[in-house]
């Protein structure tokens, strides 16, 4: 029994660390028997530009931004989990020379991310990198959190996770609880803070605070906030026809969103709405006890975009 617990206090914990376009997300997470604790989190805002479509641009910016995070959470970790996204896609170049029954596909692979880079934003962080995994591994290792909140937990259902990030918009399709489809449109929350900073005169920076805490005039919510709402379930309707169009699904059972725009209020009885689909937003904590550093309203306002460095924060677990 002493040497269980003496393992079980070295085991070393490790951060789910998602660098996103526009913030650095970090996640610590304890398991005791089958329960799940928040043991720290932080979302530390990056320099604009320093992250490009997901690609690290700026290691030095970024670590300076992982540092903060991990001093505001107050962990003493020192592991990591990150992730990249592994970006496919292919073009039909028409019948085989070889069979004319068949055809001949270009299929191309690249990862919008450079591995090298994450890391080395990682190291300048204090942090090490222990594990670098496929964003959508991760998100899918997430989304097993949120059975109790899916039709018959998930089992042979079709659920379609909507991630609304800075200035992409990733649509995982999960069945069974695997992933079948993804597909990234550029559409993202980056056009509300940009449209704010247009029509107020704001910073950036100015644009993005205010877009969190509020205090704009009182013409924002119905000339600014309510048409990105409805851009939004356009997206989310036009992501759909892509996947039913190059599949044999032609329905799914529920829509789940996720990302930063997926805290917006009543965003999901709109989508609920337009598309006839029920429409829930991701809570991967629902179910878990929290560290009492660890502020409940905050974490439920940020739930929705701690997808990935929830999955990522479960390998831990392994």
């Amino acid at each position: 029994m002493q040497l269980a617990q003496l393992l079980k206090r070295t085991k070393s914990p490790r951060l789910g660390l998602d660098i996103s376009s526009t913030a650095v997300k970090l996640l610590e997470l304890s398991k005791s028997g089958g329960r799940y604790r928040v043991e720290s989190y932080a979302v530390e805002p990056l320099p604009l530009n320093s992250v490009v479509v997901k690609n690290v641009t700026d290691a030095e910016a970024v670590g300076e931004a992982i540092r903060r995070a991990v001093k505001r959470s107050g962990t003493r970790a020192k592991e990591a989990a990150v992730a990249v996204e592994v970006n496919t896609d292919f073009q039909v170049l028409g019948p085989s020379e070889k069979n004319p029954d068949t055809v001949d596909v270009l299929l191309a692979a690249s990862r919008s991310e450079n591995v090298e880079m994450r890391v080395a934003a990682v190291e300048a962080g204090g942090l090490n990198a222990k594990v670098v995994d496929i964003e959508a591994y991760a998100l899918e290792n997430a989304f097993g959190l949120l059975a109790d909140q899916l039709p018959d937990q998930g089992v042979e259902r079709t659920i379609a996770v909507v991630d609304v990030g800075a200035t992409m918009t990733t649509l995982n399709v999960l069945h069974d609880l695997k992933i079948i489809y993804t597909r990234d449109q550029v559409f993202g929350g980056k056009q509300l803070t940009e449209e704010i900073m247009r029509r107020y005169g704001l910073s950036y920076e100015e644009a993005g605070m205010a877009k969190r805490q509020g205090g704009l005039p009182d013409n924002y919510a119905p000339e600014v906030l309510e048409p990105f709402k409805e851009a939004m379930a356009q997206q989310v309707s036009r992501s759909l026809q892509f996947f039913f169009s190059s599949s044999q699904y032609s329905s799914i059972d529920q829509i789940v969103l996720a990302g930063g725009s997926a805290s917006i209020p009543g965003i999901d009885e709109l989508i609920h709405q337009t598309i006839g689909i029920e429409t829930i937003i991701a809570n991967p904590f629902a179910s878990m006890s929290l560290a009492s550093r660890v502020k409940p309203q905050t974490l439920s306002n940020d739930a929705p975009a701690l997808m990935i460095a929830c999955g990522l924060a479960l390998r831990s677990f392994d």
